[in-house]
């Protein structure tokens, strides 16, 4: 572990950016439920500077702005599971939820935390790609807070690593209220539901609507360097009737454009099965229930 200079803990948002701009190589720290095991693991090096960010007030809280909900990076995966927003238009990330470790993480892990660590396995990343959602990054070149949006997709550039510059600040993650109609599943799979690491994800949603399935988003997670939107599956499914022919279609597509590695925890061959079949499953599900 590299030897900490300073460690600070701004209570605004200007004074964080500020000081990330002053400061250079800083360590953030949120709920810590991802940086303190991989720092003990010698995974993760502190930088010189450490940088607690829970007392930004700007950081917290779910609202609805427009046709978005804002979800401050603070914001734990229980509380974002109990909120009336996210219940009411956003139940798949309260099913991710569900999936999201044990109650002890979910109380302290962040929505942000979870972005930030860039794991091709994080929980909240698939369902979030799903919901078209995009991050939210604040920085202060000059004299004035700038503030800019990225698609979710864009964020992740490999395991561990985002776009995020190194004076920014990620501040929320806004979710467009998903239409009438629209539909979604995620399915997380490993050797214990929740607690384990995935070896395999998969999201799947879109507009159901007289038997037809359209503006369809799909993504999986672990079975690349960072998640990944199923382009092939969801030409697969896009307007199509959620019939058999269909979900077939739909599965063989997924399988195929995955390319997974084989690791401790499932080989290749093995997540590539795992993603046709659930994929198949959970359309299945999708059909009968709607």
């Amino acid at each position: 572990m590299t030897a900490l200079d300073n460690y600070v803990a701004p209570t605004s948002l200007e004074q964080a950016v500020v000081q990330l701009q002053e400061l250079g190589e800083v360590t953030i720290l949120a709920g810590g439920t991802d940086l303190m095991p991989q720092s003990h693991a010698g995974r993760v090096k502190f930088k010189r500077t450490l940088m607690n960010i829970r007392r930004i007030p700007e950081l917290r809280g779910i609202v609805r702005e427009g046709d978005e909900i804002r979800i401050g990076a603070l914001t734990t995966i229980s509380e974002m599971m109990a909120h009336p927003l996210v219940r009411e238009h956003l139940p798949l990330l309260v099913s991710a939820g569900d999936h999201f470790a044990s109650d002890q993480i979910r109380n302290a892990g962040t929505v942000g935390g979870n972005i930030c660590n860039a794991s091709p396995a994080g929980d909240t990343l698939v369902p979030l790609m799903v919901l078209g959602a995009s991050v939210e990054l604040a920085s202060k070149p000059d004299d004035k807070l700038f503030r800019r949006s990225m698609p979710l997709p864009e964020f992740f550039v490999g395991p561990g690593k985002t776009r995020i510059a190194p004076a920014e600040l990620l501040t929320a993650v806004r979710v467009p209220i998903p239409p009438q109609g629209f539909v979604a599943r995620f399915h997380k799979f490993g050797t214990r539901p929740a607690l384990d690491i995935s070896a395999i994800s998969i999201g799947v949603g879109g507009v159901l609507k007289d038997g037809k399935f359209s503006q369809v988003r799909v993504a999986f997670g672990a079975v690349a360097p960072t998640p990944v939107c199923g382009c092939a599956t969801e030409e697969a499914l896009e307007g199509k009737k959620l019939d058999a022919a269909t979900i077939a279609a739909a599965a063989k597509a997924a399988q195929d454009e995955v390319h997974p590695i084989s690791d401790v925890r499932a080989s290749a061959w093995y997540r590539k099965e795992m993603i046709h079949n659930m994929t198949k499953r959970i359309l299945e599900d999708v059909s009968a229930n709607h």
